[in-house]
């Protein structure tokens, strides 16, 4: 896939930080197939909305990682797996613009996903340890906030320790979904 340069200048722009097992860095074009390939995989996408996404889908959704950057800042990493080199999954803050009550709008929104072959390795902590040391280094807010799937017993066990309470349990697309927030 060739496509046009923008002389490195967005992924210049994103920090690349590093932890025992996992690189977090600039998506590149060579993470689509890895991507798309999880986001077909049931384990992945189960608590994401419960459908796979395609890989146009999955493209536009790492369109908008960079796109946050060179917006508003801050965005999402992509997570690589040091030991191999693969795509795994990405980390970091994004602001969509949610319809939801009570609204997160223009707050920093914490996400992580990752390969379901490495959960429970400690992978989804180094990232998030990571991620929020630079936020609270460079956020002018001390707020964040993430929402999560009440079903996934995992990811709220995660969040609450990094320090995320529940504030609300709204509807987001006719679907329950728990709101969290965390002060640095």
């Amino acid at each position: 896939m060739e496509l046009l340069s923008l002389g490195g200048l967005v992924p210049d722009a994103i920090p690349r930080l590093e932890t025992p097992d996992l690189l977090l860095r600039a998506p590149r074009p060579e993470d689509l197939a890895e991507a798309a390939a999880l986001h077909q995989d049931p384990a992945f996408y189960r608590y994401l909305g419960g459908n796979p996404n395609d890989e146009e889908t999955v493209w536009r959704r790492m369109l908008s990682h960079l796109g946050h950057w060179v917006i508003l800042g801050y965005g999402s990493w992509a997570l690589e797996e040091k030991a191999t080199g693969r795509y795994v999954g990405t980390v970091g803050f994004f602001d969509v613009q949610r319809d939801l009550t009570p609204s997160i709008k223009g707050t920093p929104e914490a996400g992580w996903v990752l390969a379901p072959r490495l959960h429970g390795r400690g992978y989804a902590s180094q990232a998030l340890t990571a991620a929020h040391a630079w936020a609270d280094a460079h956020f002018p807010s001390p707020r964040t906030t993430c929402i999560i799937d009440p079903d996934n017993e995992a990811s709220l066990r995660l969040a609450r320790k990094f320090g995320y309470q529940e504030f609300a349990r709204p509807l987001y697309h006719n679907k329950p979904i728990v709101l969290l927030e965390r002060f640095r």
